[in-house]
C-alpha cells in the first residue's frame, strides 16, 4: 500500500522551501494548472509515502488544532542533528507540545502554515 497526506497550502513556494531545503526531503514530482491547481509531491525516493501540497486561486483559511501532527523519524543521530541545525539556522523556534509524550521523545516545529510538525528521536541509532 502506498500512502499520501495531501493538504491545501496558500504559498507553495515557502510549504516546498520548508519541506526540502530545512526538513532534508526531495522534492519528486510537481504540477501546475491541473484543473486550476498547481502542486508538489515531496518525500523520500523508493520510498511508499509522500507529501503533496497543493495550491489554487483561492486563498483558504486553514484550521489545524494542537493534535494535528506530522511525525518524522530520522534513521540515525546524525540525521536529526542536521535537521535541528537547519531549524536554528533558519531561526525556527521549538514549541510545547498538548501530548507530553512529544516533548520527551522529539523536537515539535510549526511548517510556515502553522502545521504542527515533529522531529522524533526515538530510538535513533
Amino acid at each position: 500500500m502506498k500512502f499520501r497526506f495531501a493538504r491545501h497550502t496558500n504559498d507553495l513556494e515557502k510549504i516546498k522551501f520548508f519541506y526540502t531545503n530545512i526538513l532534508g526531503l526531495k522534492l519528486i514530482g510537481n504540477f501546475e494548472n491541473h484543473n486550476e491547481y498547481d502542486g508538489v509531491f515531496i518525500g523520500k525516493t523508493n520510498e511508499n509515502w509522500h507529501l503533496e501540497f497543493t495550491k489554487s486561486k483561492e486563498n483558504i483559511t486553514l484550521k489545524f488544532c494542537e493534535e494535528d501532527l506530522l511525525v518524522f523519524y530520522p534513521n540515525t543521530k546524525s540525521e536529526f542533528n542536521q535537521i535541528l541545525d537547519n531549524l536554528n539556522a533558519h531561526k525556527i523556534n521549538f514549541i510545547e507540545a498538548k501530548n507530553p509524550y512529544w516533548n520527551e521523545n522529539g523536537k515539535m516545529i510549526l511548517d510556515p502554515d502553522g502545521y504542527r510538525i515533529v522531529i522524533s528521536n526515538f530510538k535513533i541509532k
